[in-house]
């Protein structure tokens, strides 16, 4: 429990009538841990520059220190020097991009998050028996691109209820679904009751592909965000998860909810008549973020957090074996 969820420490005692909420669980998952302490071990082994495809996580800050720290992210691997390492991120790569860097002699490390890859595994048995994969996602998110690269000719993107009436299949009883890992739990459901509508004998995957982070995250969110204020969402603009938080706190009565990168972005007119706050963060925002957010409050009067406990998380993933592998031969693991 972080220090700003105890006693403030500020002089002027905060008004009686005013509190503030903090999620738990809220940020780093454990495929998001991975991924960054990936490209750190693989600094601290090969030595800078290691190169990354895409940002290894949706969050800038993240992305920065990793930078300082001789991270090279590129968008696309022909910007990698031939024979060069380089990192998959999280959101995971299409087989297209595995063989391109096979082809480029490059050393990859995968820092694919093990729950986008059971996703991909998913496409691919649904495609050998010759299903149609209807993939709940947003069109040029990395996660969607490489999971409709297992099986581009079975695929078809939707990107909500809205979309399933324009969805055509080859044969109405072999038709699945797939969805993007850090997407609203309900509006996929949603979604998916759309298309069972239009398909009544859609197959379902073995099981759920909104991750455990995600679906915790949103429900510790809708705890939180119950009468609230405001709700503060720490997170990236380009990280699904932190931007469908700042949904769910409003579909569960917050009066108002913004996400910030960091307490930077806070504007003061957000707290005009603002008594109640609630803070939660996205899946791949670093603890120290938050506790800015903290600061933030306590320097104009809040009381220090109360934190809202709504799932105990302790799933931890190994690192990728090739790593893992150059870690034991070095004598680092």
């Amino acid at each position: 429990m972080s220090a700003h969820e105890s006693a403030p420490t500020h002089d002027a005692p905060a008004p009686d009538d005013r509190t503030v909420l903090l999620a738990a669980p809220r940020g780093y998952c454990a495929g998001v841990d991975r991924a960054v302490i990936t490209v750190e071990k693989a600094l601290d082994l090969y030595g800078p520059p290691v190169y990354v495809r895409k940002q290894i996580v949706h969050n800038k800050h993240v992305v920065h220190t990793l930078e300082a720290r001789g991270a090279l992210f590129v968008e696309e691997l022909d910007e990698v020097p031939e024979g060069a390492t380089v990192v998959f991120s999280a959101h995971g790569v299409s087989p297209a991009v595995h063989k391109q860097a096979e082809e480029r002699g490059l050393k990859t490390i995968d820092a694919t998050c093990p729950l986008v890859t059971k996703v991909h595994h998913e496409a691919r048995r649904f495609a050998d028996d010759d299903y149609d994969i209807l993939l709940i996602g947003h069109q040029g998110h990395e996660e969607v691109e490489g999971t409709a690269g297992e099986a581009p000719h079975h695929i078809t993107l939707v990107q909500s209820p809205g979309g399933v009436a324009d969805v055509s299949v080859r044969d109405p009883d072999k038709v699945a679904w797939l969805s993007q890992t850090t997407l609203s739990v309900d509006e996929t459901m949603q979604t998916v009751a759309r298309i069972r509508e239009k398909f009544p004998n859609l197959l379902d995957p073995p099981s759920d592909d909104i991750c455990y982070a995600t679906q915790n995250r949103q429900q510790a969110v809708k705890e939180i965000a119950k009468g609230a204020d405001l709700v503060i969402v720490v997170g990236s603009g380009n990280s699904s998860n932190s931007v469908r938080l700042v949904e769910v706190a409003l579909e569960s009565g917050a009066r108002a909810s913004y996400r910030v990168d960091d307490a930077s972005e806070i504007r003061e007119e957000w707290l005009d008549s603002v008594e109640s706050v609630a803070v939660t963060s996205g899946a791949s925002v670093p603890e120290n973020l938050v506790e800015g957010v903290l600061e933030f409050l306590l320097d104009r009067g809040y009381p220090a957090a109360r934190a809202v406990h709504t799932a105990e998380e302790s799933l931890i993933f190994a690192l990728p074996p090739e790593l893992r592998k150059d870690m034991r031969a070095a004598g680092l693991a």
